[in-house]
């Protein structure tokens, strides 16, 4: 689990209940009005499902899981490094030299530019078919952001409904005093869960895949850069200066220390 979803989590989670504890709230209502949780919880996904295509929807866990793992921790100064030993290599040896170190390499992005590159692609083609790389993985990963900011928007409406409900049974029984209290609290458990699940989970969550987006794009156009300039047979020292400037400054100041 990646520390940040797991911390914020954790501290959501401590915040809302031991919170509500602190003020007198039944945390055990929270959990066994089995009414509300079907109207919040398969109410929102529900009407999530019915705007986003099947398939879509059959992968929330996926997305969920995301979103909770992260993206795969990757070093961007040993990308770096990778890069400006290649680049070394093509000035030295010319770019088909690097055809077996590219059948080596981890990273798919990086091995698919230098295999072009190395394939004597026009550097326009060899561009335009990195950026189209980049375009499909945006648009793939807007699948799971959008579900889950929809469920995020549709939880608290259905959160609402499921109140409606709560104060609808609790007006029919008007005559027993008694029940009315039990009636009322009863009824804004759906309201809090609907903007609990929408602003402690969907919405977050949803946040966090845009990040993990953000991420990997980041990665990939620095791949691009450095395979563009390789390719073009730019000096590895203008190729590294280059590219570091995509490392926090903290992170280069403790390399060179």
């Amino acid at each position: 689990m990646e520390k940040g979803t797991m911390i914020g989590l954790v501290m959501a989670f401590v915040g809302v209940f031991v919170g509500a504890i602190l003020k007198g709230a039944d945390i055990v209502a929270l959990f066994t009005n089995v009414p509300a949780l079907l109207i919040v919880v398969v109410g929102a996904m529900g009407a999530t499902f019915i705007g986003a295509p099947f398939a879509e929807g059959a992968a929330v866990g996926k997305y969920i899981g995301k979103a909770v793992k992260g993206n795969p921790e990757k070093n961007t100064k040993e990308t770096i490094e990778v890069i400006v030993r290649l680049t070394n290599r093509a000035r030295t040896e010319g770019l088909l030299a690097l055809e077996e170190d590219a059948k080596q390499l981890e990273d798919p992005f990086l091995k698919k530019g230098i295999q072009l590159a190395v394939d004597g692609t026009d550097p326009d083609a060899l561009k335009k078919t990195l950026r189209a790389e980049v375009a499909a993985l945006k648009e793939r990963h807007k699948a799971g952001q959008n579900f889950l900011t929809n469920a995020g928007v549709f939880a608290p409406t259905f959160g609402i409904i499921g109140a409606v409900f709560g104060l609808m049974a609790t007006m029919a029984h008007l005559d027993d005093p008694a029940a009315i209290g039990h009636g009322i609290s009863a009824a804004f458990v759906a309201t809090f869960w609907g903007v609990f699940l929408a602003n402690g989970i969907f919405l977050p969550m949803a946040n966090k895949l845009k990040r993990c987006t953000t991420e990997e794009v980041d990665h990939m156009e620095l791949v691009i850069e450095g395979v563009m300039a390789m390719q073009a047979g730019t000096s590895p020292r203008i190729v590294e200066e280059f590219l570091m400037a995509r490392v926090p400054p903290a992170e280069r100041e403790a390399e060179a220390a």
